[in-house]
């Protein structure tokens, strides 16, 4: 995310190693950016942190516990701040505020699609070991974190992962709401309570790709934008492509 100002903040960076027939992702422009922010300490959230916390980052901010699975893990902690649910942190032009979330917790359907699938053991059985070996070095412990983003004048508000705390009372009417469209086999039925939880006036997708094969696949988003018009009638859809960018 990029201000007028040319301030910019970085999401849950990753690398994208296990991915095939991606385009690379442009490291050089993204240590640009003045700080990092992670919404939980996930493999495909967290582990790639070094290779864009340098350059210009100033501060990577994260739980508590991500900071402890960093440390223990060989990655650099040196520019890790610590952050908890209701913190506000000011960079630049932009405000961001932390939310406690959830996250998504698969349904059966998408759990025997990966064990059942081909793929699984014919394409992607290599990532896919290395990816269980690392999974144990990056767990969460309840530090699932929504933001707020703000420049005084626009909102964006980010999820994580396709969860939400019920007990929180998230800010409503964003102008722009970021759903992670993976872990349920008919996201977009899963989606319209997100949708009238935060009301936003425009929502893009995010995670909907085979970035971390094999457990994710690439989503069918046909029925996303359709969905979300019959759910908030007026709201602007996007399904962003690689390397686009797109003003709030």
């Amino acid at each position: 995310m990029e201000s007028g100002g040319g301030t910019r903040l970085l999401f849950d960076p990753y690398c994208k190693e296990y991915s095939r027939g991606l385009p690379p992702v442009p490291i050089d422009e993204a240590t640009t950016a003045e700080a990092i922010f992670i919404t939980h300490p996930h493999l495909d959230h967290f582990r790639d942190i070094d290779l864009f916390s340098k350059g210009a980052v100033q501060r990577v901010y994260v739980s508590e516990n991500g900071i402890r699975r960093a440390r223990g893990s060989g990655l650099d902690a040196s520019r890790m701040q610590a952050i908890a649910a209701g913190d506000a942190i000011r960079v630049g032009p932009f405000t961001v505020k932390v939310f406690k979330s959830r996250h998504c917790v698969f349904d059966v359907w998408t759990v025997l699609g990966v064990l059942f699938s081909p793929k699984t053991y014919f394409c992607h059985f290599r990532s896919g070991v290395a990816l269980i070996k690392g999974v144990h070095r990056f767990k969460i412990a309840g530090d699932v974190y929504a933001f707020e983003v703000s420049d005084g004048e626009k909102r964006v508000m980010i999820l994580g992962s396709a969860g939400y705390e019920k007990r929180v009372q998230y800010p409503t009417g964003c102008d722009l709401l970021i759903f992670p469209y993976q872990g349920k086999t008919r996201m977009h039925r899963y989606m319209r309570k997100f949708l009238r939880i935060f009301a936003p006036k425009g929502v893009m997708i995010d995670h909907f790709d085979d970035a971390f094969p094999p457990f994710t696949h690439k989503m069918n988003v046909k029925k996303f934008a359709p969905t979300a018009e019959e759910t908030l009638p007026g709201v602007r859809t996007i399904v962003p492509a690689e390397g686009t960018w797109y003003e709030v």
